[in-house]
């Protein structure tokens, strides 16, 4: 066990101590009013923490409180753990970009996309061009989520019993045949849409590796970097330490538990999700997130070439175009103009667009209990934010949090 601490002062890496302040006040008051049961935010600059605080409770219930091991459920802060694995096997040569994923996943090469009709009775035409592996990384695969609600193919993916996670007992090798046999949204590569995606990158880093996912993780990365309290689940020493889950009370929008959901991070699954499976740290995701940010290698240890972080975190939506224009943005708390997708992050490719403060440049992502991180390497800063309320859209979090820490930069 591992835990963050403040390592620098915040005045000796431009930061402003007074006005940093402000950022903890802001989200201390949706603690005290019940509207989050409690949060830990990180601060990072040049390497080094600058900021960091604890604040309410892990769980509200028992009295416990936020504390710098606490365990949180990241949920899609797994995605680019995940993309970093499957790039980790394409600098080994085992594999392309460019590969049809039915290379890996045969029920692939049998896929067809929505053209009309109903649940019932859909139309469907074939696929013009095959789903690559880029296609998944940059959610541009015509996958989706069941829970996006937002068209038909979303109701046939609830109606196979995919809206949160999969069916008790489902392999993720058994869950990518069923993504394949469900219409895809739209043709691979003509628009950007949330997905499953990042899953079928996980079963092809299995696949590939001749891994397990878990097994993966733990020996080519979190050993490696020191995330002895990362993975698909905590194990029983390790459960006073994770935080209880809570939605938002549909009468009041105040906390309220979620055992049902949260009680899966106490048991090791079957489904190994590599889009949103893992439980972690502070300590140890900053561990990835340095890694990245020192472009992949940390204490001596590298990941990845720079070459393979740079190509990761640029736009790849064709003609450098923003989720906004290219694709189905996913929820109401984030915008999407001036923020395009690369290999596995969200990038801001035009901030005058994006009405954000940041960096052209700057990259990251969330997850569904509202954890959010980003690097920004113009302003040499990393920022995390753990929470456990789920869904990411009940308050804007993530939009407060940029300005918070940004307005703060005084150098």
């Amino acid at each position: 066990m591992a835990a963050i601490t403040q390592t620098v002062s915040p005045s000796d890496v431009g930061i402003d101590a007074a006005r940093l302040r402000r950022l903890d006040a802001y989200f201390e008051q949706y603690v005290n009013d019940g509207r989050l049961p409690g949060f830990q935010v990180v601060v990072s600059r040049d390497g080094k923490v600058a900021h960091h605080t604890c604040y309410g409770k892990r769980d509200i219930e028992a009295a416990l409180p936020v504390e710098a091991d606490t365990i949180w459920r990241i949920y899609s802060m797994t995605k680019p753990i995940t993309s970093v694995a499957l790039m980790m096997l394409v600098e080994e040569g085992k594999l392309l970009l460019t590969d049809p994923v039915s290379q890996f996943i045969p029920s692939f090469g049998a896929s067809r996309v929505w053209r009309s009709g109903s649940v019932v009775r859909p139309f469907t035409e074939p696929v013009t061009e095959p789903m690559l592996v880029w296609h998944l990384l940059t959610h541009t695969s015509g996958l989706t989520y069941g829970f996006m609600y937002q068209s038909p193919v979303d109701d046939l993916y609830r109606r196979a019993g995919y809206e949160w996670g999969a069916p008790r007992d489902t392999t993720v090798a058994q869950a990518c045949d069923t993504w394949a046999s469900l219409p895809l949204l739209f043709q691979p590569g003509t628009e950007w849409n949330y997905s499953v995606a990042t899953d079928v990158v996980g079963r092809i880093v299995e696949i590939v590796s001749g891994q397990s996912l878990d097994e993966f993780f733990a020996q080519r990365i979190f050993a490696p970097l020191g995330m002895n309290d990362t993975g698909f689940f905590a194990p029983e020493e390790k459960h006073p330490r994770l935080a209880a889950l809570y939605q938002p009370d549909p009468a009041t929008r105040l906390a309220k538990r979620l055992d049902g959901m949260g009680r899966n991070a106490t048991r090791a699954p079957k489904f190994l999700s590599g889009g949103g499976g893992l439980v972690s740290t502070a300590h140890d995701y900053d561990r990835f997130m340095q890694m990245i940010a020192n472009h992949g290698a940390l204490d001596g240890v590298r990941i990845l070439s720079p070459r393979t972080v740079r190509l990761m975190t640029m736009n790849h939506l064709p003609g450098g175009a923003d989720i906004s224009a290219f694709g189905r943005p996913l929820d109401l708390e984030n915008t999407y103009d001036g923020i395009g997708f690369g290999l596995g992050f969200s990038v801001m490719v035009n901030q005058a667009d994006s009405k954000l403060h940041g960096s052209p440049g700057d990259f990251g992502w969330g997850g569904a209990a509202s954890t959010t991180f980003w690097i920004d390497p113009v302003e040499r800063l990393s920022v995390a934010f753990y929470t456990q309320l789920l869904p990411s859209s009940t308050w804007p979090l993530r939009t407060y949090l940029k300005t918070l820490v940004h307005q703060a930069l005084v150098d």
